[in-house]
């Protein structure tokens, strides 16, 4: 059994897309990060960086912090969605580190400054509407010879489409990015994808350990 705790963010989905590609057990624990639950001692036990998600597997000990870190900890538990070694796994790897470095944090950003925060910082809004388009231009340009970002459907796909998935909350256009919105959609219509991005249920009826 794993519990998890998340909230209904980009970060929070890829570990919940994650667990129901895998069909793993696992307990839900929604973490309200607009009120500050983030923050509760106990929980900080969990994610010393007071961020969702975060894990523990209860077959192993392992706590986990960082989506990252936890893609890659459960593809390797179950032998899936990342080659054991060479070059794909590298392949899925350095994917994966661009959206750990880029697609989340400047997508971010433009979710503070174009969503929430609309008219108050010109030039933010622009660098970072700027930004973002650069990062679907990279992605449509890999997209156009890959089926999926890394050859077959991997973690590093898991990490980007629930970034992508609020394209809207950074004015961007995916008629402008036909190979984007190609993988946008076949993604988006596989079983799993669709329970995982529904995830937190509002379930926090156990406590933290």
């Amino acid at each position: 059994m794993i519990d998890f705790w998340t909230w209904s963010t980009p970060n929070g989905r890829k570990v919940s897309i994650m667990l129901e590609e895998l069909g793993l057990p696992y307990r839900v624990h929604a973490m309200d990060i607009t009120q500050g639950e983030q923050h509760a001692p106990e929980f900080v036990e969990v994610s010393p960086n007071h961020k969702i998600p975060a894990i523990i597997d209860h077959d192993t000990g392992m706590h986990l912090m960082e989506s990252g870190a936890i893609l890659i900890y459960l593809a390797d538990k179950c032998g899936r969605f990342l080659p054991r070694e060479g070059e794909n796994r590298h392949r899925v790897m350095e994917w994966l580190m661009w959206q750990m470095g880029g697609f989340g944090p400047m997508l971010g950003q433009a979710h503070h400054f174009l969503t929430f925060n609309a008219g108050k910082a010109p030039y933010a809004e622009e660098r970072f509407h700027g930004e973002a388009k650069r990062l679907y231009q990279v992605l449509d340009n890999r997209l156009a010879d890959n089926l999926h970002v890394a050859g077959e459907y991997s973690i590093a796909d898991m990490a980007i489409w629930p970034w992508a998935s609020r394209f809207e909350w950074q004015r961007i256009d995916l008629d402008h990015y036909p190979n984007v919105k190609r993988w946008y959609l076949e993604i988006a219509s596989r079983p799993a994808v669709q329970r995982g991005y529904h995830i937190p249920r509002q379930v926090n009826e156990i406590p933290l350990p």
